[in-house]
């Protein structure tokens, strides 16, 4: 059952996106994964209800019209979506966005790495943590 529940990426790069679907299938995670290009786009996926509740959220940071700390004080700040956990996924090293997204209540922040091996290692053990953690309904 927990392994139809969707993972949604809000991630820009659509080369990071067929990563992310090469890895998830190279573990034979078998969650559907839901897309959206930025935060704006995200943000309203889940308002308008397209989209089945994820059991995680991975989210990039720099991207177009909304990026991912702006996404972060809005689904944070609602009471309707601030219980699913966002592990951050990003290139990002600024000391300044690790800060202001644990503040935001992140469950993690992971580097993206440019190896293709070392990134399926970082989505297993994604996948260990929300297979693992008890998450509220």
């Amino acid at each position: 059952m927990r392994d139809q529940i969707p993972i949604f990426l809000v991630e820009d790069d659509e080369v990071d996106v067929m990563t992310m679907r090469r890895a998830l299938k190279d573990l034979r995670i078998a969650n559907p994964l839901l897309v959206a290009g930025d935060g704006e786009a995200a943000l309203q996926m889940l308002r308008e209800g397209r989209i089945a509740r994820p059991c995680v959220i991975l989210l990039d940071l720099n991207m177009p019209r909304m990026g991912g700390i702006e996404f972060l004080q809005i689904i944070k700040a609602d009471p309707l979506f601030r219980s699913i956990p966002v592990i951050v996924l990003t290139t990002s090293r600024e000391e300044s966005d690790r800060v202001e997204t644990f503040k935001l209540s992140v469950a993690g922040y992971m580097i993206k790495p440019a190896d293709y091996l070392q990134f399926v290692e970082v989505v297993r053990t994604i996948d260990l943590y929300w297979t693992l953690s008890e998450l509220p309904d």
